[in-house]
């Protein structure tokens, strides 16, 4: 793996999902829509919507603010995604 947006987080470093009671989409929310899956930027936190739901929320948030890396909300899932690098890794 070349990416170094993934390679510079260490398992201690991630943002848990044990963090949050609820699990949904801020931005869906605040527009009244749906999403799909749910994505944890692992720079800022935010709990945004995937790239199968309508809206985007999550790719959105990575172009507006150049965070790189999300993990998935979803409880059976453990991976991260780099947008910048287009590549994903289990943990």
């Amino acid at each position: 793996m070349s990416c170094q947006h993934l390679k510079s987080l260490t398992p201690e470093a991630l943002i848990p999902k044990a963090n949050y009671p609820t699990f949904r989409c801020e931005e869906c929310i605040r527009i009244g829509d749906r999403w799909v899956h749910l994505r944890i930027c692992q720079t800022c936190g935010k709990m945004l919507c995937c790239d199968s739901s309508k809206n985007q929320h999550a790719r959105r948030h990575y172009e507006e603010s150049g965070h790189p890396v999300i993990s998935s909300a979803e409880l059976s899932e453990q991976w991260l995604w780099c947008f910048v690098d287009e590549q994903a890794i289990g943990y």
